[in-house]
């Protein structure tokens, strides 16, 4: 394939400088030399330029504005708020010189910033947004390149490097800097992540796992037992991690049980409950009753689902089963939104399925309505969900006898 050419850097540098120094010529035309006069364009150029100081000095006639928009940077830093500007302000400042600038920068960045043991190190203004400058895979790994550089600070970098991975392991890198910026700040700032070849050790009822067959770089494989080899003692788990970072993986436990047995499950970061209620007209109106005692035919039974996730999500699959002697009340497929979230809902013969692209942390409430058909007694059937991108979080809430008189 074709190459990159590494002088085409070079060459669009004097461009750069002349884009710059055209709008600090038009700031002293406009006679704003002591507003603050930051953008997170000329962010990034501080950053970008600063790769480039030996190779590619700046020319005498450059240097007035390039140091006006370096003063900027360390007097009006706080008027960016965006962390991957800033950031690109901390790196710049740091390499000329400016540590203590830089400095006062990571330590605002680290104030607000919240740390969890599994999650690592994080910011709560990451949301969706279609500016550049607020793409959070690309601001975080900036976040991982200033603190590891700027701040020496190992355990922020790790821990920034936690949250890239575990979102990573929910939702996908959108475009290809995201995951070019990513890739880097994983492999070429703080600990050789490829450096360990040592996997984690798994032992199943006292037995050690030896993989047949790994993916390199991850580390990823998988054993599978089938029939007689199947025993209780296999329940017993035992992992032991000996090398530095974070490791994930899950086992999955496949038996068929009566489905009026089946308990709510909610270990995962999904947690999904469902009540049943039955719809009364009432002189103030319809209204909904839980469901104590025998249905009619004819009544309208209503699904109320709650969602709650602890962490942002693509590609989740809600499933809401139907008693085998209801029909549903709404049949036509299609797009909705609701309380601020989009999915596709589609009705079929057993159930009634939410496709949701992307669902932000929070929690969620979907109802479905179903017309009681046919006399006797049959469970409601699960509600069930689970994130396609990462099969291990799932949940299910439990099934309710009904009974039709």
């Amino acid at each position: 394939g074709a190459q990159a050419d590494p002088s085409a850097a070079l060459r669009a540098i004097p461009w750069l400088d002349n884009w710059m120094d055209e709008r600090y010529r038009r700031i002293v035309e406009d006679e704003r030399l002591a507003d603050p006069n930051l953008s997170p364009a000329l962010a990034l150029y501080l950053y970008a330029r600063s790769f480039f100081l030996k190779d590619l000095p700046l020319p005498t006639d450059r240097r007035e504005a390039h140091a006006y928009f370096l003063g900027q940077a360390r007097e009006h830093w706080l008027t960016l708020g965006h962390r991957q500007s800033q950031a690109h302000l901390a790196l710049a400042l740091h390499r000329h010189g400016e540590r203590e600038a830089a400095g006062a920068i990571l330590r605002s960045l680290r104030e607000r910033a919240v740390t969890d043991n599994e999650l690592g190190m994080f910011w709560r203004d990451s949301e969706h947004s279609w500016w550049w400058y607020r793409a959070p895979i690309e601001t975080q790994a900036m976040m991982i390149e200033a603190f590891d550089e700027v701040a020496g600070d190992a355990e922020a970098v790790e821990a920034c490097q936690t949250w890239l991975l575990k979102q990573k392991q929910t939702r996908h890198w959108r475009a290809s800097r995201a995951t070019a910026d990513a890739v880097y700040a994983l492999l070429m700032r703080g600990a050789d992540r490829l450096a360990s070849d040592a996997l984690v050790e798994i032992e199943l009822g006292g037995r050690k796992i030896v993989p047949e067959k790994t993916e390199a770089g991850t580390g990823f494989f998988e054993k599978r037992f089938v029939g007689p080899e199947i025993v209780p003692e296999l329940g017993r788990v035992a992992l032991r991690k000996r090398d530095d970072g974070v490791a994930w993986g899950s086992l999955h436990w496949q038996y068929l049980e009566d489905i009026a047995k089946v308990a709510p499950h909610d270990g995962t970061p999904l947690r999904l409950e469902r009540t049943l209620h039955v719809k009364r007209d009432t002189p103030r109106g319809p209204e909904l009753q839980p469901v104590n005692g025998p249905l009619a035919v004819g009544d309208e039974l209503v699904s109320r689902i709650v969602l709650r996730t602890d962490r942002d999500m693509e590609y989740v699959h809600l499933k809401d089963e139907r008693g085998s002697g209801t029909e549903p009340t709404r049949v036509l497929s299609g797009h909705r939104y609701r309380d601020g979230l989009s999915y596709y809902e589609t009705v079929r013969d057993t159930a009634t399925h939410f496709f949701i692209g992307y669902l932000p942390k929070g929690t969620y409430v979907f109802e479905t309505s179903v017309r009681v058909q046919h006399r006797g007694r049959y469970p409601s059937g699960l509600a069930r969900v689970q994130c396609l991108y990462a099969p291990e979080f799932n949940s299910h809430a439990a099934s309710a006898d009904l009974a039709v008189e």
